[in-house]
């Protein structure tokens, strides 16, 4: 988990590579398979709404082996979304190993981002998607602490290196 320029799909394919893991990343899957008034939507900073997040993760989660490892990147961002995924490790579809929450601040955010050069990141699209990661995302650990999950707070501001370092770390491989 983290706010977007917080590292997660740098670390997510790293890692996935590094240990053979499937990677599932919603923002490729969006950049892929969201269009017309939808994606104009995302491209101006706005989230899809959780029916659309949840049935395209649904049908992702039809085509992989689910018996396999994988990194989920992106998902969930809302209480919803974390109670149908929840939902999903309660009827044994799935289990959860742990959360990696990248912690990174606005400023790291932004300048990755802006650097990037995407048409969706802009300084004032950037810091709409902090706070709505603040009010919107960051509430969901609470639910997965009160499921016992294990939630790793991360150091995203630091360089990349110390930062799967960190991880590798909390996994202990």
């Amino acid at each position: 988990m983290g706010v977007a320029g917080a590292g997660k799909s740098m670390q997510g394919r790293i890692f996935a590579d590094e240990h053979g893991y499937s990677w599932v990343s919603t923002g490729e899957l969006f950049r892929v398979l969201v269009t017309g008034e939808r994606r104009q939507r995302m491209l101006e900073g706005h989230l899809l709404n959780d029916k659309e997040v949840i049935d395209l993760v649904d049908r992702t989660f039809n085509l992989i082996d689910l018996n396999q490892e994988f990194l989920l990147d992106g998902f969930p961002r809302t209480i919803n979304q974390a109670t149908w995924l929840l939902g999903q490790v309660h009827s044994k579809r799935l289990k959860l190993t742990a959360i990696f929450n990248m912690e990174a601040s606005l400023d790291i955010v932004e300048k990755r981002l802006l650097k990037r050069g995407r048409i969706d990141d802009t300084p004032e699209s950037i810091k709409m998607r902090f706070e709505e990661y603040k009010s919107t995302t960051l509430p969901i650990l609470d639910l997965f602490k009160k499921e016992n999950v294990p939630i790793y707070n991360i150091n995203a501001d630091n360089d990349p290196l110390q930062v799967h370092d960190e991880i590798i770390h909390h996994i202990g491989v």
